[in-house]
């Protein structure tokens, strides 16, 4: 299990890569990388600030959960902090499985867990107004199914 809380950009093929070599006997790898979109139609930046080493160990609690509700060999979170602009990416999550159906579940959930309950605080700087980003009800609901 690794997770990486880092404000430069990643590759997410040569993570996915370097992921996948490090497998042994899984029969399914599952990954997401989430992109920084222009929601608000003239993004210049999104600012995203954490609270180092506690927002590490709650992505840690989080994979870990995971990891002993799935059969996964193994679990990589990776989310940036800083200045991101619209199209890098923001976040990735790779699982490993002999099973594709545990792999993806866990992957789903990892990302409904980061989404809404890691220490994230993201501000969107657009050409009009600065506006802190607010938690939706829709990913509060997505929490249920688990």
């Amino acid at each position: 299990m690794r997770v990486i809380v880092q404000e430069d950009a990643f590759d997410g093929g040569a993570e996915l890569n370097a992921f996948t070599a490090a497998q042994s006997n899984m029969g399914a790898i599952v990954s997401f990388t989430g992109i920084v979109r222009d929601v608000a139609a003239g993004l210049k930046q999104m600012d995203i600030e954490h609270y180092p080493g506690m927002t590490e160990r709650a992505l840690e609690q989080i994979a870990a959960d995971a990891m002993t509700r799935w059969d996964l060999g193994d679990v990589l979170v990776i989310h940036r902090y800083g200045p991101l602009h619209p199209d890098e990416p923001i976040m990735m999550v790779a699982t490993a499985s002999k099973h594709r159906k545990d792999a993806f579940e866990a992957a789903d959930f990892l990302m409904d867990f980061l989404k809404s309950r890691a220490p994230f605080w993201k501000k969107e700087q657009t050409f009009a107004s600065n506006d802190w980003v607010a938690s939706k009800q829709e990913d509060e609901d997505a929490l249920k199914r688990w």
